[in-house]
């Protein structure tokens, strides 16, 4: 008898303890603050994103224009238009688009601030031009992801004059780091290496190029 009310008693406390729905709130409110959170987090980021994504722009335009008129960051970028190897006879002055090999073309100079033989003058070009671009990069952006190419275009300059190259700035392998976990699920389709917790996007490389400018009359050769 006593066994059958103890277990009569337990069934009824079981039975009530299923029925007791106080705490499903709780539950359902966790549930819902979470998704929310992520959903606002994750919206936050794509802001975080556009924004990146303009300043990036922009530095790269700013950067470029410093670049044309700064002394090249780059070693072994030439100072006049040498003869190039055209035939005909032609004087100092001469355009460099008078005629193919009017002037010597001596091949792009590509470097970044890690390349051998980058001088103290060139460095102190790529440093300014950092400092002026940096608060307009993602974070953790550093100076030696910014690449500078000095090409010789033919439309610019004269024979003896002034070497005015076409002057390339990108930068590369620039990331955009998330602060919501959002960033974990994009890194998973884009490969990009990051922080497991936080995940990045893989910035597109950006690259703008304008004609150096020089101002000197250069001599005769």
């Amino acid at each position: 008898m006593r066994a059958r009310a103890v277990a009569c008693v337990v069934r009824h406390a079981v039975r009530d303890f299923l029925a007791d729905e106080s705490g499903a709130s709780l539950v359902e409110f966790s549930l819902v603050v979470t998704l929310f959170l992520f959903l606002l987090f994750g919206i936050v980021d794509f802001g975080r994103i556009g924004h990146a994504w303009v300043g990036a722009n922009k530095a790269t335009q700013l950067a470029a224009r410093l670049a044309a008129v700064r002394p090249p960051v780059c070693p072994a970028v030439p100072t006049r238009n040498a003869r190039g190897t055209a035939t005909t006879i032609l004087t100092y002055g001469s355009l460099c688009r008078a005629g193919s090999g009017v002037c010597a073309d001596p091949g792009p100079s590509v470097c970044t601030t890690s390349t051998p033989g980058v001088t103290a003058r060139g460095l102190a070009t790529a440093q300014e031009i950092f400092a002026a671009v940096r608060p307009l990069v993602p974070p953790g952006t550093t100076i030696g992801q910014m690449r500078y190419t000095y090409a010789f275009d033919p439309n610019l300059g004269f024979l003896g004059g002034p070497y005015v190259p076409m002057v390339t700035v990108e930068f590369t392998s620039v990331n955009f780091p998330f602060v919501s976990q959002l960033g974990a699920f994009v890194t998973a389709l884009n490969g990009c290496p990051s922080d497991p917790l936080r995940g990045a996007l893989c910035m597109s490389g950006m690259s703008v190029s304008l004609p150096g400018e020089d101002l000197a009359l250069g001599t005769d050769g």
